[in-house]
């Protein structure tokens, strides 16, 4: 926990960079922009759409055609979900963008200053990033689609979005943080090693989408936690393997001198 706080901190010092900032705002605003046309356009479509559906349920179907009261709940309630939905396609669309343009864009900056010490060795590739970034998105978005239905029951939408926008977080920004600095074994391995922390950096990231304004920089915040979190993972790493690697040969050094 300490280190997922410490990344965090970390984050939004970079925050207030005149090179990094412009990298976080952009990717959000465009989401937004786009997301925000698609509801203008589709929304009555769509929100009747999901009524009919659901109407077609037989223990909802008849509870509703008896009652106006219920038919008038069972709307409001499909139009909380389809604004809740909203969220997390926002922030997908916007975590797509910073994966495969900003984050790349800020790893470079944020490292030459803040890890400088730590080496190069190019384990990833831009081509890996996007297939990376593409498949994270078709994965949240099945899963989305599946746990709709759900979204009704209040709370469970929020939860739902929460746990999958954690998930988006640590199998996009895992991969992007990691590929410059890691090699091949080193990117496979750390982001196996460390799945628990990331997806609790990422829930914890995935939480901000619902805050106000700050949710227009929250996918790329997440993306600079998740550099900062795991080039010190990779840092930390690589002096123990070298300690350890350092105490295995000792004794052959030491038979060597004698």
């Amino acid at each position: 926990m300490k280190d997922i706080l410490l990344a965090f901190g970390r984050a939004t010092r970079s925050l207030f960079r005149r090179d990094i900032f412009w990298h976080l705002l952009w990717p959000g605003v465009v989401s937004m922009l786009v997301w925000t046309l698609v509801a203008v356009l589709a929304w009555t479509p769509v929100t009747d759409w999901i009524y009919a559906w659901v109407g077609g349920w037989s223990f909802v179907g008849g509870w509703i055609s008896t009652s106006e009261a219920a038919a008038a709940v069972t709307l409001v309630l499909v139009q909380i979900a389809v604004g809740l939905a909203f969220v997390p396609l926002i922030y997908v669309t916007a975590a797509l963008i910073v994966a495969t343009i900003a984050l790349p864009l800020m790893l470079e900056r944020v490292s030459r200053r803040d890890y400088a010490d730590v080496e190069q060795r190019r384990g990833g590739s831009s081509l890996g990033s996007a297939w990376n970034s593409i498949l994270a998105g078709i994965l949240f978005l099945l899963a989305l689609i599946v746990s709709l239905p759900f979204w009704l029951i209040p709370g469970v939408g929020l939860l739902a979005a929460v746990l999958l926008t954690g998930w988006l977080n640590q199998r996009a920004f895992g991969y992007d943080a990691l590929m410059l600095h890691a090699d091949a074994e080193e990117l496979h391995r750390l982001r196996r090693d460390w799945r628990p922390q990331m997806l609790l950096l990422g829930g914890g990231s995935a939480l901000l989408a619902y805050v106000p304004v700050i949710n227009l920089v929250a996918p790329a915040y997440a993306g600079l936690a998740f550099v900062h979190y795991l080039l010190e993972r990779l840092r930390q790493d690589r002096r123990l393997r070298g300690v350890t690697l350092l105490d295995a040969e000792a004794p052959n050094l030491a038979r060597a001198g004698s």
